[in-house]
């Protein structure tokens, strides 16, 4: 008998409304694989896109929204290594974290620090994951270096901003209120632009005595792109990790030539097991350490039981979250 899951998928395309908790069958388990009883699964913007019909998933990956999840191994594949059932993992996956049970290949899965809870290791994977990827792989920033950070408060913004810190990096982030803009600086920034009040670029620029941030990570899209390319410094990089406000503009690109930039953009959802698999050894040697000893640690904005993922979508929606909204699927989140 096919073993089933409550699973949420998206009804069709767009707002909250279409989202829908649905029984769904229990993927078989690969030789590689783990059955992961979910606890928590972060909700990232990718999910929205997801719903809105804007970001499908890989061919042969599951419909069930979702990214990242953390949980308790019940079973295991004949062939798996790393972990016995009873383990607690959280784990990058393609689809299928918004549910009570997922399948997840062992190699893209991390084990859990004792210090961490469920909730927070069900926000780590997705923008630690490409967080370090994009800052630290892609653009190469190292200690010393001044990192500029766009949407300092999203998952994204506020993972960067704590990695960067404790890899001994300056830090500017923009935000859109001042509110938000001191949240920026409690979880670590050194300054904080409101970019409704500042251009940022002007005032980056005075921050840094005219010189700019050496690598600049961006979710914006179009409207930003010309500014960041003036903006950066000599020898800088910028990483473009998505495009809320549009693909297509028209560009001076002469600053990437007489300032020698590096332009880098990548997704991780699409990218074969092996590749996050790397991604994964190197979290566990750089970034789990620090979560070990909470020198960075995920901000939670807010939680909601399983059965309320519109309203998790909702709060998503509105666009007034600090860090990670959270999704629980059990009463030992």
């Amino acid at each position: 008998m096919t073993e089933m899951t409550r699973s949420v998928i998206a009804d069709g395309a767009g707002g909250s409304d279409v989202l829908r908790i649905v029984e769904r069958p229990l993927p078989a388990c690969g030789p590689n694989e783990m059955i992961v009883r979910v606890h928590a699964a972060g909700i990232n913007r990718p999910d929205v896109m997801q719903r809105q019909g804007n970001y499908p998933p890989p061919p042969g990956a599951t419909d069930v929204l979702g990214l990242e999840l953390a949980g308790t191994v019940e079973s295991v594949g004949e062939a798996v290594t790393r972990f016995a059932p009873g383990a607690r993992v959280m784990a990058l996956v393609a689809s299928g974290a918004y549910a009570e049970r997922a399948v997840v290949h062992e190699d893209v899965a991390i084990g859990i620090p004792d210090a961490m809870g469920f909730v927070e290791a069900g926000a780590v994977p997705e923008t630690y994951f490409t967080v370090w990827s994009n800052v630290f792989e892609r653009a190469g920033l190292v200690s010393g270096e001044m990192l500029l950070v766009h949407g300092g408060t999203s998952g994204i913004g506020s993972t960067a901003i704590q990695l960067a810190k404790a890899r001994g990096s300056t830090v500017i982030a923009t935000a859109g209120t001042d509110e938000k803009c001191d949240a920026c600086v409690k979880i670590g920034a050194d300054h904080a632009i409101n970019y409704r009040k500042a251009d940022f670029v002007e005032e980056a620029r005075r921050l840094t005595d005219g010189r700019g941030p050496d690598v600049i990570l961006d979710m914006v899209g179009a409207p930003y792109f010309q500014r960041n390319l003036d903006l950066v410094a000599v020898d800088g990089r910028i990483a473009q990790i998505a495009f809320q406000y549009g693909s297509k503009a028209e560009l001076d690109l002469g600053p990437l030539l007489f300032k020698r930039l590096t332009l880098t953009g990548s997704t991780l959802r699409a990218r074969p097991v092996a590749m996050k698999a790397r991604l994964a050894r190197a979290l566990e040697e750089n970034v789990v350490p620090l979560l070990a000893r909470k020198e960075a640690w995920p901000i939670i904005d807010s939680v909601f039981p399983f059965d309320q993922v519109a309203r998790a979508h909702e709060r998503m929606d509105g666009g007034n979250h600090v860090g990670k909204i959270v999704l629980t699927m059990t009463h030992e989140a």
